[in-house]
């Protein structure tokens, strides 16, 4: 992927581009990462985002089962919701593929993108490696 100095602002493009295998994060000059849409760094205010390349391997940061779900998701309880950080940037997904039991800090996943009538917008899903 190409750094562009004009990003994209739109989540389903983000989406979009991890389903392509060109997953992006938008970053500013103090290298904050964030997920679009943005206008701005939320960290620190900045006004220029540059679209980087997101990294291919991230690590769960923090974990938790979820046991009753909303109506989209009650089909998987139980599952795992995470944070995992792919370079200066941190993603929410579910975790798939695997047990809940299995999944704890460190663990090294993969980002995609898992789409559903049930849902209105694309899930983000990382699958352990």
């Amino acid at each position: 992927m190409s750094e562009q100095e004009t990003p994209v602002q739109s989540y389903e493009a983000f989406c979009a581009a991890i389903e392509a295998g060109e997953g992006f994060y938008l970053e500013c000059p103090d290298g904050h990462g964030s997920v679009p849409p943005r206008r701005v760094c939320p960290d620190c205010g900045a006004q220029s985002l540059t679209t980087r390349a997101i990294p291919e391997i991230g690590r769960i940061r923090a974990q938790t089962v979820v046991h009753v779900a909303t109506p989209a998701f009650e089909d998987r309880v139980p599952y795992v919701s995470a944070l995992a950080d792919f370079g200066p940037v941190t993603l929410t997904g579910v975790v798939v593929e695997t047990t809940p039991d299995a999944v704890e800090h460190g663990t090294e996943v993969t980002v995609g993108v898992e789409r559903s009538d049930d849902r209105d917008r694309p899930t983000l899903v990382f699958e352990p490696q």
